[in-house]
């Protein structure tokens, strides 16, 4: 690798580091909203209480914003994630997958994106008794943002 683009890499490998670091401790200590703005209409299409693990990954989801085409190249990205009783992240968030032939601007766009979605998540407004069942239990999950592709022999044929 060139010496520029491995100063590069080290740079944003480093940046990407202090804003991971920064976002859990907020999260841990439950003061995310002084970090990003709550996007209200991405909370509104999720439940309000979640009382399964369908509605974690809705929750999850309906957080979940991706990086604009202009900024990165769509890709897949999967997070590892562990939630105590009071619907807070236990611990660090883990990126355990990136598409392989996903550039390192694409990657440290998608990672950003994906602690911003957990941010706009936390704390998960868990029920009781969902509270007990997942508290300190991994989630993973995955966001995915290929681009569909029409494949020839799936569009209809017009006789």
């Amino acid at each position: 690798m060139a010496d520029g683009r491995k100063n590069s890499f080290l740079w944003l490998s480093a940046v990407l580091l202090l804003f991971a670091t920064s976002v859990c401790d907020a999260l841990a200590q439950g003061r995310a909203d002084t970090m990003t703005r709550r996007q209200p209409e991405a909370l509104d299409r999720a439940p309000a209480q979640v009382n399964t693990i369908r509605e974690v990954f809705e929750k999850l989801y309906g957080c979940w914003k991706p990086p604009p085409l202009s900024r990165a190249t769509p890709m897949d990205i999967t997070v590892r994630v562990s939630f105590n009783r009071s619907g807070a992240i236990m611990g660090r968030p883990r990126i355990t997958f990136e598409s392989p032939k996903a550039t390192d601007d694409d990657r440290l766009a998608y990672r950003v994106a994906v602690m911003e979605a957990l941010q706009r998540c936390t704390p998960m407004p868990f029920t009781e008794t969902m509270a007990g069942a997942v508290a300190g239990h991994p989630f993973t999950i995955q966001f995915r943002t290929h681009l569909k592709e029409k494949q020839a022999w799936l569009l209809p044929k017009i006789l």
